[in-house]
Parts: structure tokens; sequence; C-alpha cells
């Protein structure tokens, strides 16, 4: 397979930066970012740069990062197991209605989303009042294990935990009814493991940081705190990532399965939904093999996209997205990006796209169009189309998706 179509960056006393970033934006900011990661001294290799990379908190959007012996719980963030869901359905185009909005108000009602401010004797619009059955089930096997984390961090006891199991969440968290060029429809989503995962993300990114403090040891930047494996800490961190990115991949089969029966309802069509389905992170750390060794391969922003594996690349709200299948290249530690990737902060976004210019970008979308989504308009993001075409060493497109409904927190 040629490897052409990545650049590299490579400084003296770092590892190099292999980035898919040709014919799309690539912020400074970004950049720099990146070097300072690949100058942490136990990076295996390289670390890869997808085509949506964009500047993060800790470590940046869009990067894959192999480490021996330590892991940054920063490069893993807060979302953690962050990822899409996606089945096809045996529903066709002409069998959805003229107006799509019975749709997307029976998806919101049946599944809690956004967020509201807590009032005394109130609760939060994105969490449970009463648990449904069917989360009180999915709970269960998750139960046993978040009470050891409990035992040995008590910071996760006052967590939203199952009362945010088959919720949606806020930003960029989204579902969407879609349609493929064979006019077969999917449903898609996008979430993690909401309140419990950001505390599970927090806690430990301030344990790496008060042990860099007591070890003396001096970073490029402060987030880049690690966990040395062997430590306490260290072990502790993995079994709490393993358990919430189960909660993340549980959470998006709960909504989904939610989602589906909401639609059966409203549409009074018993349509099959399990005629191709994809569950993917792409906020994550796993154990894996890559040049001759056993790495912690870090994908913050990025998928994995190994030779025939199944994947999900989102566009914005008003553009397309893509099931995609991995080509197996281990340039890119087999990975690819996860979505379009933000050219523009949520501030930036507000303050420079009007109602008018958002409500022509999702023209054709059943969505809202108020200004509380303006910081997900479909100009906050890179080009979907440039981005897949920087990586088409990565992966092979499958279906091509445009949405008819969305839904955002």
């Amino acid at each position: 397979m040629s490897n052409t179509r990545y650049e590299v960056m490579h400084e003296q006393g770092s590892v190099p930066v292999k980035s898919w970033t040709k014919g799309v934006p690539f912020e400074d900011e970004a950049k720099r970012q990146l070097r300072n990661i690949a100058r942490m001294p136990f990076i295996h290799g390289w670390v890869a740069a997808m085509p949506d990379v964009h500047l993060g908190k800790g470590a940046t959007i869009g990067s894959v990062i192999p480490t021996l012996g330590a892991v940054i719980p920063a490069a893993v963030g807060v979302d953690i197991g962050c990822g899409m869901m996606a089945v096809k359905t045996s529903m066709t185009a002409d069998q959805l209605t003229d107006s799509l909005k019975g749709v997307r108000s029976a998806i919101e009602k049946a599944v809690p989303h956004g967020m509201s401010k807590y009032r005394r004797g109130g609760r939060d619009k994105g969490c449970w009042g009463n648990l449904p059955d069917e989360v009180m089930t999915a709970w269960k096997p998750l139960h046993d294990q978040f009470e050891v984390l409990k035992e040995k961090h008590p910071v996760l006891k006052n967590t939203n935990n199952i009362n945010q199991l088959g919720t949606l969440g806020t930003g960029n968290h989204f579902i969407e009814v879609c349609l493929d060029e064979h006019n077969d429809v999917w449903i898609m989503l996008h979430s993690g493991s909401r309140g419990v995962g950001n505390r599970i993300g927090s806690h430990f990114i301030e344990l790496a940081k008060k042990d860099m403090e007591k070890w003396m040891i001096q970073l490029p930047d402060r987030d880049l705190a690690y966990l040395p494996e062997g430590t306490d800490h260290f072990n502790e961190y993995v079994e709490a990532v393993e358990w919430a990115q189960s909660f993340a991949r549980i959470n998006r089969q709960v909504m989904m399965q939610r989602v589906i029966k909401a639609m059966q309802a409203e549409l009074d069509i018993p349509f099959d939904a399990n005629v191709e389905a994809v569950n993917c992170h792409h906020n994550y750390v796993s154990r894996e093999h890559h040049y001759g060794k056993d790495v912690l391969l870090t994908r913050k922003g990025a998928v994995s996209a190994r030779k025939g594996e199944m994947g999900i690349i989102p566009g914005s709200m008003g553009a397309r997205s893509y099931i995609v299948r991995g080509l197996g290249n281990e340039e890119s530690f087999c990975s690819c990006s996860h979505g379009a990737g933000r050219v523009m902060s949520r501030t930036e976004a507000k303050r420079r796209v009007s109602m008018e210019e958002h409500a022509k970008a999702v023209e054709g979308v059943e969505c809202r169009k108020d200004k509380a989504v303006i910081d997900e308009t479909p100009s906050a993001y890179k080009s979907i189309d440039a981005v897949m075409e920087a990586q088409k060493d990565l992966v092979e497109i499958v279906y091509t998706l445009k949405q008819v409904v969305c839904v955002k927190g």
C-alpha cells in the first residue's frame, strides 16, 4: 500500500507525527499539541493524526497514540467510550411520512436528551425520572463492577449513572434517521458514557497530575500527565475505563432499542432493524499489537479500521455520513477519522453564523433550527468530502447516508 497519503512532522527529541491531512485544514495549535505528545518518552513508533484532527483538551482530537508502559488519561478524555451506532432497517424512503415532525417528536419523547440546571425538587431533563424496565435490565451487567469502583473511588458515588443509561446528552451527540444511496432507511446515533464517564475521566486526570508533581516529572504540557504501568492508579484507571466503555456501548444499544420502538409506533410499520448494525467507540484505549509490540493504543476522536472491520464516520447535521470498511493500514495503527472535525470553536460558531445561514445549511432536515444549536451548524465543521478523500488508504466507503431527521441535545 502506498504511504504517500500522509504527511510527516518530526522534531529532534521526539517521535514523528504522521498526519492524514492533505486537503483539509490543520490548525497550528493542533500541530503544537501533537508535537508535545510526540515528545513523551513512551510513544511506540509515531503518533498518527486523522484528517478530522483539531485542538482538544489535554490531547488532540483525531489522534492515535501508541504507548508502552504508560497511559495518558487526558488523551482518552472525559467522554470515555463515546462513539457511534447505526442500524439499517428494512424500511425504504417511500414508507416515511411526508412530514417527519412526528418522527422527531416520537424520538425526543423516547430518549432523554439535553441538560437542564438542577433546581430544588427538580431533575435534569437529560436523566430518567422513572427508570424504564429495559434500563434496569441493561444496568445489571454493569452494577457489580460499579460497586467495586465506588468503594475504591468514593468520588463516583454521587454521579449520574443508571439514571443516564439510555440517554443522549448534549453538544455534538445526536440521533438521526438517514437514507442511503439505495433509499434504504437507517437509524444512527452518537453518545458515550455520560456523566459517570466524565467523572471517571476527570478524577484520573487529576490523580495523574498529582503523581507527576509528587515524582517531580517535567512534562511538555501539564495535561499530558500519565500513569505508569504497574502502579495502583494505572491498574484502577484501566479497570474504570473498561467499565465506562461497556457503559457507553450499552447506552447506545438501549437508546437504539427505544428509538426503533418509537418509530415503529409512530409510523405503524413493524420494520426490522437488524439488517446491518455497527457499534463502535471513538474515544477509548485498548490493548493491541503493532509493529512487534503489545501497546496501549489510545484513540481520541478516531475509529478502529482493521481490515474488513466496519465503522461509522458521521458528517455534520447537514452533511453526508459514511458507513465504512477498514483497510487495515498499519501506518495509522489501523485507524480512521471519527467524523469531520471542527474548524470553529462553539463560541466562534455562535458569533459568526447567522440563523438564516444555519437554516439554509440544514434545509430538508427535520431538526431544531434555533440559536441553541448554532454551535453545531455544518459550517463549524470541515468538509466531510475532503476528510474522506484524505483517508482513502484507511477505509473504503460501503454506504453513504444523508439524514432526514436529526435530534440534538
